[in-house]
């Protein structure tokens, strides 16, 4: 098992729960935090047991954002040519792809939120499948607030998970948006009283997820995944091809078979995803 400097990660069955763990920095998205995150959510795709994902934080607060040190080398954010506009790009798709991680996994990921959800750590809740927050929780797009616009996810995911006009007004003012405004929206999925039940209730939500059909699971997310960037006809078009490759008949035997039981059903795991030829 990994050693990992930012976070902590403990499985109970096929559940992970991963949990940042820097309270006396808020949980501030360091250089390390940035590099750790996508070969963590990797690693746990690529062996295959994983079937959903916590993803929480101890301390006081989500996480603040992004650290101020990853601002600190001014060659590789600096736009002052060609070459450095270059290396910028080259930056901004790194941070970019430390999210997608999350995003493209095959199993669901899920974040338990309290207190301040800031800048960077709004891009990171976006791409999570569902969201569920203490009630002192919010979310602030806090870029706009340092004379910049956010570039890691919040502004190509969050429009499709808030009505518009609220994302506009998120973005441009840099205001909070509270927990319950923020379930009213649909963008969180539930309130508990504090942090601890928060992370409790989405455990028992992941738990559910992990004792149903893995490969179906699976599929559901990249079919939703599909359908929010495509056309209705072109995600019909897609399914079409996708679902002749994940359906199981065994699964769907034993599925009805542990329902008429009162039994959970037993399946098979996501298969290990086989390291780079070469």
């Amino acid at each position: 098992m990994t050693t990992w400097t930012c976070f902590d990660v403990t499985m109970d069955g096929a559940v992970a729960h991963v949990r940042m763990n820097q309270p006396q920095r808020h949980n501030a998205m360091t250089p390390a935090f940035w590099a750790e995150i996508p070969q963590l959510f990797r690693q746990l795709d690529a062996a295959g047991g994983v079937r959903a994902a916590v993803l929480s934080s101890v301390g006081k607060h989500f996480s603040a954002g992004m650290d101020l040190s990853v601002f600190a080398n001014a060659g590789t954010l600096g736009t002052v040519d060609v070459a450095a506009r270059e290396r910028f790009r080259h930056q901004l798709r790194q941070l970019q792809g430390s999210f997608h991680a999350i995003a493209e996994a095959r199993f669901p990921v899920i974040a338990a939120i309290q207190g301040g959800c800031i800048g960077g750590a709004v891009d990171l809740a976006t791409a999570c499948c569902l969201r569920y927050c203490s009630r002192e929780a919010w979310f602030c797009i806090q870029e706009i607030n340092i004379g910049m616009m956010a570039d890691v996810g919040t502004m190509n995911r969050m429009p499709k998970q808030i009505p518009e006009a609220v994302m506009r007004e998120l973005a441009y003012t840099g205001d909070r948006l509270g927990a319950e405004r923020a379930e009213r929206l649909g963008f969180v999925n539930g309130l508990f009283d504090d942090a601890a039940a928060t992370v409790a209730g989405a455990l028992a939500v992941a738990q559910k997820i992990a004792a149903r059909a893995p490969v179906a699971v699976a599929a559901s997310k990249e079919m939703i995944n599909y359908t929010r960037d495509h056309s209705v006809a072109e995600s019909f078009t897609y399914m079409n091809a996708l679902q002749p490759g994940v359906f199981d008949p065994e699964d769907i035997a034993r599925a009805v078979a542990a329902q008429k039981a009162g039994q959970p059903a037993a399946f098979a795991d996501l298969p290990a995803i086989a390291p780079p030829l070469g």
